[in-house]
């Protein structure tokens, strides 16, 4: 499906190119930018523009439609003052979301001091994400929306089936709010289901709560 939405991605090294592939899957607009002629050929025939040039140069980032993009994205390697440097100035060219892959804790910090909108450290987020789906495989999907509340897709616990809503009372045990129930076997999603409602082996309880209560219903047997 055709997006109008577009992005920059400010290095096209495996974090860059990946995020911009898929960008661009998605139907978005993507402007690669590198010094390496090397990374921009490989995907010149996948993403809408590629920009031979230092993503630190003032000169270059003038010449990019910053103002009108969606998002910058900045991922230079592991050289802190580089992505430093291209956060300061597509700040103050105007970006008006700028996300950043950070290397350290520290330099998280100071690239939030400068106006970075979100840090991102994808090996920390990968890693944790794996570790969770192998602690409870019963946690098919899991969405932070922000940083106190998530949104996740359980796998119904045996204690809870053969109970209604009402009877597993799930807001007031755990915490959590029920806001759907997928039927596996027929993909059916019931939305904010009410209290009547039974409750089966075969479904997906779609929530929402804090990490210690989508915890605690992880680990209901």
């Amino acid at each position: 499906m055709k997006s109008n939405r577009r992005f920059i991605m400010l290095g096209m090294g495996t974090f860059g190119t990946a995020l911009a592939r898929r960008l661009a899957t998605n139907g978005c607009q993507v402007i690669g930018v590198d010094s390496r002629r090397d990374r921009l050929e490989a995907v010149k025939n996948e993403i809408h523009e590629c920009v031979i040039g230092d993503a630190t140069e003032r000169e270059v980032l003038e010449n990019l439609p910053l103002r009108d993009a969606s998002a910058v994205f900045i991922s230079l390697g592991e050289t802190i003052s580089r992505s430093l440097l291209a956060t300061l100035h597509v700040k103050e060219l105007g970006a008006r979301q700028v996300v950043v892959k950070g290397v350290t804790k520290e330099h998280g910090k100071i690239l939030e001091h400068l106006g970075a909108d979100r840090v991102v450290f994808p090996e920390e987020e990968v890693a944790r994400q794996l570790a969770d789906k192998m602690t409870w495989p019963n946690v098919l999907d899991f969405l932070p929306i922000d940083p106190e509340y998530s949104v996740a897709e359980v796998a119904m616990p045996s204690s809870l089936s053969g109970k209604t809503m009402a009877e597993a009372d799930l807001r007031n045990t755990i915490g959590v709010q029920v806001m759907g129930i997928k039927d596996v076997l027929s993909g059916k999603l019931d939305m904010f289901p009410d209290g009547r409602r039974r409750l089966l082996e075969d479904q997906v309880l779609l929530v929402v709560g804090r990490a210690e209560e989508l915890q605690a219903l992880r680990e209901m047997p």
